[in-house]
């Protein structure tokens, strides 16, 4: 593994992958909110550290935020069992059930934590935040889905999460509305289609695990440190390409789950959130190229002893799947047709 990890947190991770299967895979919701419940005890082990200020106040606030989210949740479920005894679908219990997993996710509007529990975490724990603590709630999200409110909120996230990240400095911010964003594509891929959701949601935590190893061994927290730091131009590369792909330029892999998507939304004639998804794509593609466009033109003169010698095998892999990212859009398209 490429993050140093004791035994403690490899058991508190054994436990969180544990309660995300007892969550999808319960035939009742009382067994959902049992494995959201083991999964929140469990991610929060991992992300508090007595040492570290900024790690405390994030477990603290993910802590009262997620048990909101699960008590909420809880309250609707109980709510809909009272009122409705056969469980049909009501459309104000289900926006209550809607937003109380929307709140567990990050999504917009209750996006506001994510950002500030982000910039508080190290990389890994950025990781499993932007991917593995989703998975949970979309999944449940499938089973009891309101699709006119979800249409808003997907259109919403691509929206506030191109906006939010123009003039952010921190780099955990800006991959936290990274995912925001990503979430609006997420959500309309899990309106179309689970299958569709599975290759969008595997194609982007390989994107994210290849963008956090980078930033984790390059100990890369904020943007001038990529201007600053006479970094190897290789690496930039590296980082420009998955910036690219992340943000869904059509050489680049990243690009193919969302021309699938953007295909699906003009065959049911749905063409204003089609161009709003589009034009959202292009602000992420604008903030990404003036990262990376600044950090390739800038060659400041350093003393040598600030140059930075990564001296690891993982780049020889992290250069192969950058490779198969920029390569993967061609053999996607002759697999697509």
């Amino acid at each position: 593994m490429y993050f140093y990890l004791n035994s403690n947190k490899m058991f508190f991770i054994f436990i969180l992958f544990f309660s995300t299967l007892i969550s999808i895979s319960s035939n009742s919701w009382l067994g959902c909110w049992i494995g959201l419940e083991i999964n929140l005890l469990s991610f929060i082990p991992l992300i508090s550290n007595s040492n570290n200020l900024l790690n405390s106040e994030a477990s603290l606030k993910y802590f009262l935020i997620q048990t909101i989210a699960s008590v909420n949740f809880l309250f609707s479920i109980l709510l809909n069992l009272i009122l409705f005894k056969n469980f049909e679908i009501n459309y104000l219990i289900s926006i209550l059930i809607n937003s109380s997993l929307f709140l567990k996710m990050g999504s917009v509007p209750f996006h506001f934590w994510f950002p500030n529990i982000m910039e508080g975490l190290s990389w890994l724990n950025c990781f499993i935040l932007m991917t593995w603590q989703k998975i949970s709630p979309m999944i449940l999200l499938s089973y009891y889905m309101n699709k006119n409110f979800l249409i808003f909120i997907m259109i919403l996230n691509v929206i506030i999460g191109s906006l939010g990240g123009i003039n952010q400095t921190s780099l955990r911010k800006l991959m936290a509305f990274s995912s925001i964003n990503n979430l609006g594509w997420m959500l309309s891929a899990l309106m179309i289609s689970e299958n569709l959701w599975m290759l969008y949601f595997s194609m982007y935590s390989f994107l994210i695990s290849m963008m956090c190893f980078l930033f984790y061994i390059m100990n890369l927290f904020y943007i001038n440190q990529i201007y600053n730091f006479n970094i190897n131009f290789y690496i930039k590369i590296s980082i420009l390409i998955n910036f690219f792909s992340l943000g869904g330029l059509p050489p680049f892999l990243g690009f193919f789950p969302k021309w699938i998507i953007i295909n699906f939304l003009m065959n049911n004639e749905l063409y204003l959130i089609s161009f709003i998804f589009i034009m959202m794509s292009l602000i992420m593609l604008f903030f990404y190229t003036r990262i990376m466009y600044s950090s390739l033109l800038f060659f400041n003169y350093k003393f040598k002893w600030f140059k930075i010698f990564v001296k690891n095998k993982s780049m020889i892999y992290i250069n192969y799947f950058n490779f198969l990212s920029l390569l993967g859009m061609i053999f996607s398209t002759l697999f697509f047709f």
